[in-house]
């Protein structure tokens, strides 16, 4: 066991050490994004938002995790128990175990695995279980059509990611996140990669679940979809959950397509701030766009989104990774 925690030349108190802060931070984040959510809904709305609860409102999401941890939770007569109450604990569990492979600095990572982007891939497309588990296990009509919305929803989009993070693999030459990050890329690799940023940033909004793709849940037809039996702690873990896949998805946006922890436009000067500050700035960057997004947009018809996906981000995705692929062989750029 030993050997297996020290593969990476680090003994396993270090380990667990960086195992703890990293989910700390983690835990401490998707707390104050919700706040900041808040805080700039409200901005945009021109209202007050979280004010009462501790200086500026910042114990608010405190009080809110007190408020649900002080409930009792409610299962359904005619749930399946095991399940039920498993949905919310995998949910949660894996948009933690994202993060053993996100490199938040030069050597601030705790598997530097040379196939981090299939282990990334593949945490992320596990996510349906969860929300596939809940609907069914709550034996409720809403909870179970909500489910196989979500189901339908993320799976369509996780194809158009795929591709997406194939345009990238193409310019990088590498599955490993670290030489995806510092990989060179010419100004006009960055040009030649817009569009597939475009394309991701609304995958992640769907993958997520997050407005205006929320579908999932509808007051007008599904009430809270595929969490409408949840309460108290079995609840916030979905909800906690949902919001710390959103830093996943922000994070792997700022690898794939921002330039990790490096400072922005190659600027050297700028590298005297740390990487993990300008890591951070970029993934607050990109979570502003969520909350931004769903402030601005209404939420989409189910038969829009996926018309969107199959019929727009599919046969985009798959001939921009043709038009990546010649571009780099007419410009000799290919990574050997």
């Amino acid at each position: 066991m030993t050997e297996l925690w020290t593969a990476y030349g680090l003994p396993l108190a270090t380990m667990l050490v960086y195992i703890g802060v990293t989910v700390g931070a983690l835990l401490l984040a998707v707390a104050y994004l919700t706040y900041a959510e808040r805080k700039v809904l409200s901005a945009m709305q021109q209202r007050q938002g979280p004010t009462l609860v501790g200086p500026f409102g910042l114990l608010q999401p405190i009080a809110d995790g007190l408020k649900l941890l002080s409930k009792e939770t409610i299962i359904p007569a005619q749930a399946n128990r095991v399940v039920f109450l498993l949905a919310p604990i995998l949910t949660f569990t894996l948009a933690l175990v994202a993060w053993a492979v996100i490199p938040v600095d030069a050597q601030l990572v705790l598997a530097d695995i040379n196939v981090g982007i299939l282990y990334l891939f593949a945490i992320s497309s596990m996510g349906v279980y969860g929300v596939i588990m809940a609907g069914w296990a709550s034996n409720s009509k809403y909870a179970f059509l909500g489910g196989l919305r979500s189901a339908s929803q993320m799976v369509s989009y996780e194809v158009s990611m795929g591709l997406v993070i194939v345009c990238v693999l193409l310019v990088a030459g590498s599955l490993n996140l670290t030489d995806i990050v510092t990989a060179p890329r010419p100004w006009w690799v960055q040009i030649l990669l817009l569009p597939m940023l475009v394309v991701f940033l609304v995958s992640i909004l769907a993958e997520t679940n997050r407005a205006p793709f929320d579908l999932p849940e509808g007051e007008s037809e599904l009430s809270g979809g595929f969490m409408v039996e949840y309460s108290a702690m079995a609840f916030a873990l979905f909800f906690l959950g949902e919001y710390a896949n959103m830093i996943l998805m922000s994070a792997m946006t700022t690898i794939l397509f921002l330039g990790g922890w490096l400072p922005p436009f190659g600027i050297g000067a700028l590298e005297v701030v740390p990487g993990v500050v300008w890591f951070a700035l970029k993934v607050s960057l990109v979570l502003f766009f969520f909350i931004w997004a769903r402030a601005t947009f209404p939420r989409y018809r189910y038969d829009q989104l996926m018309r969107l996906g199959w019929k727009v981000f599919l046969p985009l995705s798959l001939a921009w990774v043709v038009v990546t692929a010649g571009c780099l062989m007419v410009m000799g750029a290919l990574p050997s």
